[in-house]
Formats: structure tokens, sequence, C-alpha cells
């Protein structure tokens, strides 16, 4: 089955896809309060991305709302309640792509922007650069005149606990929990474009400057009108070795896929490489689709004509 052009459909509105993060999230592993604040922070992106569209704003626009919704809940592992480095600081990664003319911007490192989206968003627009890193990028921020934040902001007691408990199984440890935390979203707008944007505190106990999928263009983010709008989360060297994202626009764009035929085809080759996680997708047709190898992933959509779904567990 191949995808329809969305020349061929009615209009189909505006649509949006958000995640929360992929990994081991289980039933047995959930409490009944972190499952509630989870699926009200999902439906709080939700609400902030639909306000937008709804009110005919962009695609961009909207991937930009909903993740800063998602970067501020210390539920989420991106801003506030980003996880820990393995020295105990907390560094931030993001991006941001809209589809028309595949303009994109993305940040790596950074740890004193409260919302690194906004960051992503103004190496985008405001610099002739895609990505900048580290100091240079906070600098930029302040620049910018962003809103800065300290590493109190970041730092929860929970984050805390998961790299000291890391740390007790030895050094060679690695992500604790195996939940891949980073947030995203994607959208099409009324007027047929998308957009995709990506946010992570990457994963717990990383080290050496580590930086993964989530800000790199083509594997944790992409956008292209002509094909489709991804976010991805999961195990992010695994990701950048497929290149993920640009991977499931090519076979969308040059073989008709469907969204969700490609997405599936693509997260079955990187978990042959030994990754696991998940994607969120959209394109011009209004079709949305998740993908996941793992048992959970935290994901709700909504669109123009009234669907809108909240869920955790793989068995939703």
């Amino acid at each position: 089955m191949t995808a329809t052009p969305a020349a061929a459909q009615d209009n189909p509105g505006w649509t949006l896809v958000i995640h929360g993060g992929a990994g081991v999230i289980e039933r047995a592993r959930m409490t009944p309060e972190r499952e509630t604040a989870a699926r009200a922070g999902l439906n709080a992106a939700l609400d902030a991305g639909t306000k937008v569209l709804a009110a005919g704003g962009s695609a961009l626009d909207a991937v930009e709302a909903a993740v800063r919704v998602l970067e501020d809940d210390p539920s989420f592992n991106a801003g506030r309640g980003a996880v820990f480095t393995y020295e105990g600081t907390n560094e931030l990664d993001a991006a941001i792509m809209e589809g028309t003319t595949r303009k994109a911007g993305a940040v790596a490192g950074i740890n004193a922007t409260k919302n690194p989206i906004g960051l992503a968003r103004a190496v985008m627009e405001n610099s002739p650069h895609v990505m900048l890193a580290g100091e240079g990028a906070n600098r930029f921020s302040r620049e910018q005149k962003l809103e800065q934040a300290g590493p109190e902001w970041f730092a929860t007691d929970e984050r805390r606990r998961q790299l000291d408990e890391l740390k007790s199984q030895g050094a060679s440890a690695y992500d604790i929990d195996m939940k891949y935390g980073t947030v995203g979203a994607v959208a099409r707008d009324a007027k047929g474009h998308v957009a995709a944007a990506t946010s992570t505190g990457g994963v717990t106990g990383k080290r050496c400057g580590r930086i993964g999928d989530s800000p790199l263009i083509g594997a944790g983010t992409y956008a292209d009108d002509r094909a489709c709008a991804i976010s991805a989360t999961g195990a992010g060297e695994f990701f950048i070795r497929e290149g993920v994202a640009h991977e499931i626009c090519a076979r969308v764009r040059f073989k008709g896929e469907t969204l969700k035929a490609a997405a599936d085809v693509v997260m079955a080759e990187t978990l042959a490489l030994g990754g696991t996680g998940g994607v969120i997708v959209t394109g011009p047709s209004g079709e949305m689709a998740y993908s996941f190898n793992t048992p959970g992933m935290y994901r709700g959509m909504a669109n123009a004509g009234g669907k809108r779904s909240v869920a955790i567990y793989g068995d939703e």
C-alpha cells in the first residue's frame, strides 16, 4: 500500500503527534503517581500545540509550544528534570526543523537556557549556522536574551537518585532505567506544512561530552514537506548510524510507503543494529504514526477532526 499524495485528498487540516520518551516502561514498574503525572504532562503538551494549530498557526510554532511544555515538566528528561551526566551536571540537546525550506537549528551540550528548544529555533532563525554547541551556544543564548536558568532549575531528586543507582552498579554501568526520556513533537498545519522538534537531557551517566541523535538533523529530527516530519527517541548511537529520521523520509518520498510502514521498517533495521526506541511521524497527507520497539513509549496525538489520544504502554 502506498501513501496517497496530499493533493489527492481533501485538506485533512492540522495534525500533531508528541512523545516523551521510550524504553522499559511497564505497568509493573510504574507508580500510579508517576503515571498520572506523565499523562497530565502529555495532555498539557497536546493542549499547547493544538491551541496554535486550531488558531491557524504554523506547524513550527506548534511543535515548539508542545516541546516547551514537556521541557518544563520534571516527569520527562528534557529541560527541567533532565538526567545527570556521570560528573553530576546537566547537558541539554535540542533541534527544530521546518519542512518548507528545510531550515533547521540545533544545540548540544548546553546548560543554562531554560528552554533548549527556543535556543535551537534562535540558531535556525538568527544565525547562519545549523548547530551550536557548548559554551558558544550558551553565549549565543545570552546574546539572544533567552531566559536563563541555573543548575538548580534542571536538577531533580529523582534524576540524582537514578545517577547514584547507576554509579552503584560500577564504572561500566549506563542508563540504569533503560528509559530514553527525549521529548518531541511533529505537526502538520492547515497549510500543509510540517515541522519537527526534539529536546533531551541525554542518557543517565553519559560522559565525555556525549551527544546523541536528538540534535542531529537527519538522525533524531527531520522535516520535509515532500514527505513527513519525524522526532525520535532511543539509543542515540544506533539512531545516528541508521540515520533514522532521514531514512524514514526517504522511504516515504522515493518509495511511496505509508508513514507507518516506513517507520516500522527503519525501526526494525535500527533494532537489528542493537538500537531500541521509537519515532513519531506525521505528513502532508494528514497521516499520523508511532513506531517503537520497546515495551512502552510516552505518546499522544490529535488532529483537526477531533481525534485525540494519550498512551504509555505498548498494548494501548
